[in-house]
C-alpha cells in the first residue's frame, strides 16, 4: 500500500491506495493550525484500522507539509508535481488543470509544455475569499451554491480582496439587492480573478479538470467557468485528493510508524524565524510612553448638569457608527460607538432616543454627520450638514495640534491620510488595492487564535522577539503566522509582529511613502486601530518621531463633525429631529429600477412618516429632478459624442477595422479621412463594455498591465466576431508633436500594444492584421511610408491617392482637435459667466470611455463643477522647463495644463490614472510640484477594471472643500 498526505494551509487530506490505485481509505479535516498533532493522530488512525499498512510507502505532499517532512524524516513531494501525477494517472489527456484551495489558486497547463500559474500576491478567489463573503451575507458556507442557483442577474464585484469586494456587496445589500443575485455575482469575481490573474494569456482549452474545495462542493462555481471558458470540465470523484493520492504514487520508502508518530508529535519548527526589536523595553518606557500620549485629551462634561448650546456629530462608518455631544468650549458631554450592521438608522435613532431621555431640555445649536451613511442620516434626521470625512478628521485633529502636517486615520476597513500645506488638505491616500493595513486585519487573527483584540493587542507589548511578517494580503500573512508558530515563536512575538505589519502596510503600501520623512514631522493619529498601544508604538518607531493620539482617537470623526457644525452654527436652533418628531419617525425601505436611461440603477426609496423621501444608488440626478443631466459644461461627453460621428462609408476597396482603444480615441478622426478618401469602408469597435472585455479576457498576457490595454482584446475580437477580415492597429513610436515637450514619444504599451495583441490572441491568425510601424509626426515622409504599406495587402494604391489622403486625414486631426477646443473655450467662458468652479480632469485620450472613466466625469459634474480636459488647456501654454525629460505627448499635455491651471483662481486639477501605468510617477510628482508652487491642491485618482467610487467621491469631496478653505483663508487675509 501507499500512504499520501495533502498537509495544507487549512485542511489535512489523506489517502491511502492499494497496487491497484484504488482508495482504500481517505480522509479530509481541517487542522486549525494544529498542524502536527492532527498529522500524528491520523497516521495512528491509518496504522490501527488499515489492515495490511504497516509496510506502506508514505510521502506527504502540500504547502505547509515540507518542514514536518524534512524534519521527521518523510519522503516530500512538491504539490504541482503530484497533481500531475494523479491526473495522467487518473485522468489521462488532461490538458489543464483549474485548482482552488483555501488560500491558494492554481491553473496546470500540462499540454505543449508544463507550466504553472499561481496566486502569489493576493488570495482573492480563493476559497478563503468565498468564505469571507458568505459569512458577509450572513449564510452558512454550504449554503452559497444553492442561492447562487436562483439568482437572475450579475453585478460588478472586486475579487482582488475581501474587504473590497464588502464594499461593494455591503450597498448592494442596504439598496436590497437579493443575496442570490450576490452570490452568483461572487462566483463570477472568483471566476474573473482565476482567468484573468492567473491565465494570463494563455488560452485555457482541451479537457478542463477542476480541483480543489470550493470547485469540488460548488456546481455553481464550476458552471461559471463553464460558461466563461466555454468548456466543460470534469470534476473528478476524489477530487479533493489528487494531491494527496499523487503524493502517493510517488511514496518511495517505508516508515517505522511509531518513530515517525512520536517525531511528528515533537516537531517543534527551526526556531529560524525572523524578528524586529521589542516594542518597549521595560516597563517604565512603556509607562513614560503611556503618560505622553494621555495628555491629548478632551475635557470631559456632564450632560445633565450642563447648561447652554451643544452641538452634535455623527460619524456612521462603515463598520460602526460614533455620535458625540459637544458643549460650547468643545468639551465631551457624551458619546456612544455602536456597530454598524449594514443600516445606520435606527442606531442613530436609539442614540437621539437615549440622548433627550438624559436631557429632556437639551439645547441642541447645529448638527453634522459624516462618514459612509452620511446622506441617508442627514436626510432620516434632518442634520444641519453633512461632510466629507477628510474635513471631519482634519477639523478635530487641528483641535489638538494646530499646525499639524499629516493625517492618518486607520480604522476597520479603511485607511485615510492627508497631507496639510498652507492649512488646507493638499494631497489624500486611501487604501484602493488591499486591506492589510486595516484594523479588521488585527481582528481576524486575534479571533482566529482565540484572543478578544484587546487582549490580543496587550499581548505584544513586551515581546521579545517580534515577528517580522513583512507587508502581506491577509490572508497569506495568515500561512506567515503558522509558519512563524511551527518554527517556534509565542503569541506575543506574532501580535507584536502583526502591529508591525498593520503599520508597513499603511506606509508603503497605501501612502507609498519611500521613506517617512516625506510625510513631515507633525502627525496626528486616529481611528479606533491606533487605540491599540502596539500599533502606536511600531508606528511611531517606524516614522522615528513621535506623534499625538487623542484620547478619543475612535471617536475623532464624529468630533470633527461636531466641531464642524460649531463653526457654521448662525440660527441658533438644529433642525435635527426633535423628541416629538422622534416619535412618529418611520422608515420604509422600496427597492426599484430607475428605468430613464440604459444604466437602469437600482434605486432604494427611503420613505419617511412625515413625506419625506430619498433615494440612493443613483448615479445622476435625473431619478430625483426628472430631468435629464446637464451635458453642457462636460467636455467628455462632447469628445464621446465627437467620436460617434465617425460612421462607416461604403467604399469600393472593401471594409477596415478600427480597434477604439489606447489612442485611437485620439487618432481615430485621421485613419477615418484617410481610409475613407482611399476608398475604403472603415468600420470601428464600439465603445468599451464589460461583456466587450469578457471577450479578450482569455487572451491578455499581463495581469499588471493597465485596463485600458486590457480591453484592447475585446476590442480586436469584437471586430474579428463582427465579420471584419482586415484590421489596421500599427505601431506608433511617436506621436504627433505639439511642440511642448523635448520629445513626443506615446508610452510604449500604447507604441507596441499591436504586437502584443499578434502574439496573443489566436483568432488574429484567421484574418489580416496590419500593425505597420509608421511615423505620423513626419507628414513629409509618411505618404511614401504608408504607400509601401498598403500595397503590402492592396493592389493599385498609387502614392498620388496616398498623398492626397494624408492631406485630408491631417486636416481633419486638427479639425477634430479645434472643435475639441473651441467647445472647451465655450465651457470655460460659460462656467466664468454663473461663477462656477473648473475642474481640468486630465489623463489619456482613452479616458473618455465610460468603462474606463467609470463615470467619474458624471460623478464631478453632480457637484455643480465645469469639467473640460487637459488638451483644451495646454495650447494656452508655451513649452517650459521642468525637473524631468520631458518625452512623452500626454505627459507634456498634463504639464501644460498644470502650468496654466496654477496660475487661475477657479480651476483645479484631477489626474486620472490607470493601474499599471508604470511612468505615472514620474508625472505625478512633476505636475503635483507645478501645482503646489502656487499654492494649489493636486488630487489624482486611480482607476481599473473595477473601481471604488466611494472612494472617489471621498477625493473628490475633499478638493472641492479644501478649496473652499483657500478661498476663505484668502478672503480673511
Amino acid at each position: 500500500m501507499r500512504i499520501g498526505l495533502d498537509i495544507g494551509s487549512t485542511t489535512v487530506k489523506c489517502v491511502v491506495l492499494d497496487d491497484k490505485n484504488e482508495i482504500k481509505y481517505s480522509t479530509y479535516e481541517r487542522h486549525y493550525s494544529q498542524i502536527t498533532s492532527k498529522i500524528a493522530e491520523i497516521l495512528e488512525r491509518v496504522r490501527n484500522e488499515i489492515s495490511g499498512s504497516e509496510n506502506a510507502l508514505v510521502a506527504i505532499s502540500g504547502s505547509a507539509g515540507m518542514g514536518v517532512a524534512d524534519k521527521c524524516g518523510i519522503d516530500f513531494v512538491q504539490e504541482v508535481y503530484a497533481t500531475r501525477v494523479a491526473a495522467n494517472t487518473f485522468i489521462p489527456g488532461t490538458d489543464v488543470i483549474i485548482e482552488l484551495g483555501g488560500e491558494d489558486a492554481k491553473i496546470l497547463f500540462l499540454t505543449g509544455g508544463m507550466e504553472v500559474r499561481m496566486n502569489g500576491s493576493c488570495a482573492g478567489g480563493t476559497g478563503a475569499f468565498i468564505d469571507q463573503m458568505a459569512t458577509l451575507l450572513n449564510v452558512p458556507l454550504e449554503k452559497m451554491d444553492e442561492l447562487a442557483a436562483q439568482s437572475e442577474k450579475i453585478y460588478t464585484i472586486a475579487s482582488r480582496c475581501g474587504v473590497f469586494a464588502k464594499t461593494d456587496i455591503q450597498p448592494l445589500l442596504n439598496q436590497g439587492a437579493r443575496k442570490s443575485d450576490i452570490a452568483e455575482s461572487i462566483f463570477a469575481a472568483v471566476v474573473n480573478q482565476t482567468v484573468a490573474g492567473l491565465a494570463q494569456g494563455r488560452e485555457i482549452e482541451g479537457k478542463v479538470v477542476y480541483l480543489g474545495g470550493p470547485l469540488t462542493f460548488m456546481s455553481r462555481l464550476r458552471r461559471r467557468f463553464d460558461m466563461v471558458l466555454n468548456t466543460n470540465g470534469i470534476c473528478p470523484e476524489n477530487s479533493l485528493f489528487f494531491v494527496a493520492s499523487g503524493a502517493a504514487l510517488c511514496a518511495e520508502n517505508t516508515i517505522d510508524f511509531d518513530k515517525i508518530i512520536d517525531a511528528v508529535k515533537h516537531y517543534n519548527g527551526s526556531g529560524n524565524f525572523a524578528f524586529n526589536k521589542p516594542l518597549f523595553e521595560n516597563q517604565a518606557e512603556y509607562d513614560e510612553f503611556s503618560r505622553r500620549h494621555s495628555s491629548a485629551t478632551v475635557e470631559q462634561g456632564d450632560l445633565k448638569s450642563y447648561k447652554g448650546k451643544v452641538f452634535v456629530g455623527t460619524d456612521a462608518g462603515s463598520t460602526t457608527v460614533k455620535s458625540v455631544v459637544m458643549g460650547e468650549n468643545g468639551e465631551l458631554l457624551y458619546s456612544k460607538y455602536q456597530p454598524n450592521s449594514g443600516n445606520p438608522v435606527p442606531l442613530i435613532k436609539e442614540f437621539l432616543e437615549e440622548l433627550y431621555a438624559a436631557a429632556p431640555d437639551i439645547d441642541i445649536a447645529a448638527s453634522a454627520v459624516t462618514g459612509y451613511g452620511e446622506e441617508i442620516i442627514k436626510n432620516a434626521f434632518c442634520y444641519d450638514y453633512g461632510i466629507v470625512e477628510t474635513i471631519a478628521h482634519f477639523t478635530a485633529a487641528k483641535r489638538f495640534m494646530p499646525d499639524v502636517e499629516f493625517v492618518i486615520d486607520i480604522g476597520g476597513q479603511d485607511i485615510k491620510c492627508f497631507k496639510i500645506h498652507n492649512g488646507a488638505i493638499d494631497n489624500l491616500f486611501l487604501n484602493e488595492a488591499c486591506s492589510s493595513g486595516c484594523g479588521s486585519f488585527l481582528q481576524t487573527f486575534a479571533n482566529a487564535l482565540g484572543y478578544k483584540i484587546d487582549d490580543f493587542a496587550k499581548l505584544g507589548l513586551f515581546a521579545k522577539q517580534p515577528v517580522d511578517l513583512g507587508s502581506r494580503c491577509t490572508v497569506f500573512m495568515n500561512s506567515s503566522v503558522k509558519q512563524a508558530q511551527k518554527d517556534g515563536a509565542t503569541i506575543e512575538d506574532i501580535s507584536a509582529g502583526l502591529s508591525v505589519s498593520v503599520v508597513k502596510n499603511a506606509l508603503y503600501k497605501v501612502i507609498r511613502a519611500s521613506s517617512p520623512d516625506e510625510l513631515g514631522r507633525k502627525i496626528v493619529v486616529q481611528g479606533g486601530t491606533f487605540l491599540n498601544d502596539a500599533v502606536l508604538r511600531a508606528f511611531e518607531k517606524e516614522m522615528n518621531t513621535q506623534v499625538v493620539r487623542p484620547t478619543i482617537s475612535g471617536l475623532m470623526g464624529a468630533y470633527g463633525a461636531a466641531l464642524y457644525a460649531m463653526s457654521k452654527d448662525k440660527a441658533g436652533k438644529s433642525s435635527i429631529l426633535t423628541p416629538e418628531q422622534l416619535q412618529g419617525f418611520k422608515h420604509e425601505i422600496q427597492v426599484v429600477s430607475c428605468g430613464l436611461c440604459s444604466n437602469n440603477c437600482r434605486l432604494t426609496v427611503n420613505k419617511f412618516a412625515d413625506g419625506r423621501k430619498f433615494i440612493g444608488g443613483n448615479r445622476c440626478e435625473r431619478p430625483i429632478t426628472k430631468r435629464s443631466p446637464d451635458k453642457s459644461l462636460n467636455i467628455y461627453d462632447y469628445k464621446l459624442e465627437l467620436l460617434k460621428s465617425y460612421k462607416p462609408i461604403k467604399g469600393n476597396r472593401g471594409k477596415i477595422g478600427i480597434p477604439m482603444a489606447l489612442n485611437m480615441y485620439e487618432l481615430l478622426p485621421f485613419w477615418h479621412s484617410f481610409f475613407t478618401n482611399l476608398g475604403f469602408e472603415v468600420s470601428a469597435s464600439p465603445v468599451s463594455d464589460r461583456k466587450l472585455y469578457a471577450k479578450g479576457q482569455q487572451t491578455i498576457p499581463s495581469d499588471t498591465v493597465c485596463y485600458p490595454a486590457k480591453l484592447v482584446h475585446g476590442h480586436i475580437q469584437t471586430l474579428i466576431d463582427s465579420g471584419c477580415d482586415t484590421i489596421f492597429y500599427p505601431c506608433l513610436s511617436y506621436n504627433l508633436d505639439e511642440g511642448l515637450g523635448d520629445n513626443h514619444y506615446n508610452c510604449p504599451v500604447v507604441a507596441y500594444y499591436p504586437e502584443v495583441i499578434a502574439a496573443n490572441m489566436k483568432d488574429i491568425k484567421k484574418i489580416t492584421f496590419i500593425k505597420e510601424y509608421l511615423g505620423i509626426h513626419r507628414k513629409k515622409d509618411f505618404p511614401k511610408k504608408a504607400c509601401e504599406m498598403l500595397n503590402k495587402y492592396f493592389d493599385g494604391i498609387t502614392i498620388k491617392e496616398v498623398k492626397a489622403a494624408a492631406k485630408a486625414a491631417y486636416e481633419e486631426y486638427d479639425s477634430h482637435m479645434k472643435k475639441i477646443r473651441t467647445k472647451g473655450e465655450q465651457i470655460i467662458a460659460q462656467a466664468e459667466k454663473e461663477g462656477k468652479d473648473i475642474i481640468v480632469l486630465s489623463g489619456r485620450p482613452y479616458h473618455v470611455d465610460p468603462e474606463i472613466n467609470k463615470g467619474i466625469d458624471k460623478l464631478i459634474a453632480g457637484f455643480g463643477v465645469a469639467i473640460v480636459s487637459e488638451d483644451v488647456v495646454s495650447c494656452n501654454v508655451d513649452k517650459f522647463p521642468t525637473t524631468v525629460l520631458n518625452q512623452w505627448t500626454y505627459h507634456s499635455r498634463l504639464y501644460a495644463a498644470a502650468k496654466y491651471i496654477a496660475g487661475r483662481d477657479d480651476m483645479n486639477l484631477v489626474q486620472l490614472v490607470s493601474f499599471g501605468c508604470g511612468v505615472d510617477a514620474i508625472t505625478t510628482d512633476e505636475v503635483r510640484a507645478i501645482l503646489e508652487s502656487e499654492g494649489k491642491i493636486y488630487t489624482q485618482i486611480k482607476i481599473d477594471e473595477i473601481t471604488n467610487l466611494g472612494a472617489v467621491k471621498i477625493r473628490l469631496r475633499s478638493l472641492l472643500a479644501a478649496v473652499e478653505e483657500q478661498r476663505e483663508a484668502k478672503n480673511k487675509i
